[in-house]
């Protein structure tokens, strides 16, 4: 019994050994890697350039740290220090707002959706630098250049998607009568109403949920068919459509867990975790994080090997209408350092940085170039290839119309999901509650 103890302790030390030497081995490499390219980029920092980065707040620590690592990189070879502060995702618009209207904050603003749009003119150009990316990495994807360009040029570096898709427990849909999760809008409404009555309800948040709130609501009403604006930018969601929508998701909310109202980007994760809500819609983090603690927490392991992922259901307009986050990052004209920041935005999607990124971020960030469809994050493990396509699949902030400042503003003012919000909680009837987005629309498409 003692040699089986000092047997596993020294096997575990070799094993830390070796995992300590294998994570020396990729620093060393990324250093070199640095270097090399700080000697041949395109774009040589200013004389005593220093970067100030303002980033969403992470939902998986791995994903951090290994994004910490390519900003330490980046400083040690370019000389250039990069201060990188984190909020909610809900804070960082309103923060790059004031920042853009009063003309000093943070260098660079890395935000989700069509944040670059809120305030274009205060964007710098960046399309050399996404021209160099999408030469040398297969291209953009479709979605990359509607979030990343105003009007002929770059505003803004989409750097990646958190791909927003359906969780559950598998046991639990299994009580409910079903295998898996529905492809089609009206059995997916049978398999809430079962959870209810016969497993554990699911849920989705109603709060002003900047993620996953804007998600799900967003593809509810394109897959009944609805939309906030035509393609011409004319507002048009008075329509038989949006109703269909809203009586869809007033029907669905009504076997939710209870709380959904009060829920941001944050509480289904949690919930879900707990074991509280057997389905929800977020992106891989919860699986992510669940695996990251399964070995040290027998909760985690039962949630990690019960639960999956799927696609989102169709509706009637007969093809898929997914609403995933998009995350550009942005640098501000009024930096004294457009050729460090640019330098910054083209060093984070290098291969040699953006490889490991990704799969330290465990397939929670999903790529916008075809280069990365390599990767080996999405054939490590069968439950997160699902996230692989999901840049590829989403539709876009401005649904039919485009994507600029008003449908930014729409996004950020919360319209859809609080129109949703107001019919699900029954704080309005759908005729009122499609009456006051459409006034609330009609003043920002003015």
């Amino acid at each position: 019994m003692n040699d089986e103890r000092r047997f596993t302790r020294r096997d575990s030390l070799k094993a830390g050994a070796a995992i300590a030497r294998a994570g020396a081995l990729e620093a060393a490499n990324l250093a070199a890697f640095a270097s090399a390219w700080a000697q041949t980029a395109p774009w040589k920092p200013e004389k005593g350039a220093k970067l100030q980065l303002l980033r969403w707040k992470r939902f998986i620590q791995a994903e951090e740290d290994g994004f910490m690592a390519l900003v330490a990189a980046f400083s040690k070879a370019t000389g250039v220090p990069v201060a990188v502060l984190n909020e909610s995702l809900d804070d960082v618009q309103p923060k790059a707002s004031v920042a853009a209207n009063t003309g000093q904050g943070p260098d660079i603003f890395w935000g989700l959706y069509s944040l670059p749009h809120l305030f274009p003119a205060k964007c710098m150009d960046v399309t050399d630098v996404a021209d160099y990316l999408g030469k040398k990495y297969g291209g953009w994807v479709p979605s990359a250049v509607t979030y990343g360009k105003s009007g002929k040029g770059w505003i803004a570096i989409p750097v990646g998607y958190n791909g927003n898709v359906i969780n559950y427990r598998q046991s639990m849909i299994e009580k409910a009568g079903f295998k898996e999760v529905p492809k089609d809008t009206a059995a997916f409404l049978e398999l809430m109403k079962a959870l209810k009555a016969k497993s554990v309800p699911g849920g989705f948040a109603l709060g002003r949920a900047s993620g996953d709130g804007n998600a799900w609501v967003h593809w509810c009403l394109w897959a009944f068919g609805g939309n906030l604006v035509d393609a011409k930018d004319k507002v048009i969601l008075n329509s038989p459509e949006t109703v269909k929508a809203l009586e869809y998701a007033k029907e669905m909310s009504n076997h939710f867990v209870p709380g959904c109202a009060a829920w941001n980007d944050s509480f289904n994760n949690k919930a879900f975790l707990e074991s509280q809500v057997s389905l929800t819609n977020n992106g891989v983090s919860i699986y992510a994080a669940a695996k990251a603690n399964a070995g040290k927490d027998p909760k985690a392991k039962e949630v990690m090997d019960d639960m999956n992922h799927s696609l989102w259901p169709v509706g009637p307009v007969g093809k898929p209408t997914e609403f995933h986050v998009a995350y550009p990052m942005l640098g501000m004209r009024y930096t004294k350092f457009p050729q460090a920041t640019k330098a910054f935005l083209a060093f984070t999607l290098e291969a040699e940085n953006y490889n490991p990124w990704l799969q330290a971020a465990v397939a929670y960030i999903t790529h916008p170039l075809n280069a990365y469809d390599a990767n080996p994050v999405w054939t490590s493990d069968p439950k997160l290839g699902i996230a692989r396509d999901c840049a590829k699949r989403t539709l876009t902030a401005g649904g039919l119309g485009s994507v600029g400042e008003k449908a930014a503003s729409a996004l950020a003012d919360f319209v859809i999901l609080d129109m949703f919000a107001s019919v699900c909680t029954d704080r309005a009837s759908i005729k009122d509650a499609i009456a006051v987005a459409e006034r609330q629309a009609r003043r920002i498409y003015r």
